[in-house]
């Protein structure tokens, strides 16, 4: 069981903050990857949470190769997300806060694919031709990736 795991299993149905980050993987033809989701049959970015004594940009490496194989070689924060609309609730019941970065992997090396745990597969979709079914605090991410001129977001 990890530091989380823990945490909620103590606070029975309280929200808990959790600090995390998020990828967004955009290929040469501008397509971006997306994780469906096995715990809520979502499409989602690649991401969770920050261990202790991690930092976020190890964190950033874990969940990418964990989710998608792949090893994360470059990355730049793009935007920190906090507050009300972070909220989310997972399957189980678990209920959390996030407090996340979201990093633009612009290098990376091998080939996606989904570790058949969190994630049912893994795709590379068009930009103009994403799924409607996206976890819904991954969105501004993805529409923040959209409008991102350089210079960091700090988003609500």
């Amino acid at each position: 069981m990890n530091y989380f795991e823990n945490i909620q299993k103590s606070m029975d149905s309280s929200r808990i903050f959790r600090p995390g980050v998020r990828a967004v993987i955009v290929n040469n033809e501008k397509e971006i990857l997306l994780q469906h989701r096995a715990d809520n049959t979502l499409w989602g970015l690649p991401g969770g949470a920050v261990d202790l004594d991690e930092t976020a940009y190890e964190a950033l490496v874990r969940e990418v190769k964990e989710e998608t194989s792949l090893d994360v070689i470059q990355a730049e924060p793009m935007a920190l997300y906090s507050g009300v609309k972070q909220r989310f609730s997972y399957p189980n019941g678990d209920r959390v806060q996030c407090f996340a970065i979201a990093f633009i992997v612009s290098q990376w090396k091998g080939q996606p694919q989904a570790d058949g745990e969190e994630g049912l597969e893994v795709c590379f979709f068009p930009l103009s031709q994403l799924p409607d079914n996206i976890v819904h605090i991954h969105t501004a991410t993805i529409e923040d990736y959209l409008r991102y001129d350089g210079k960091f977001i700090l988003s609500e």
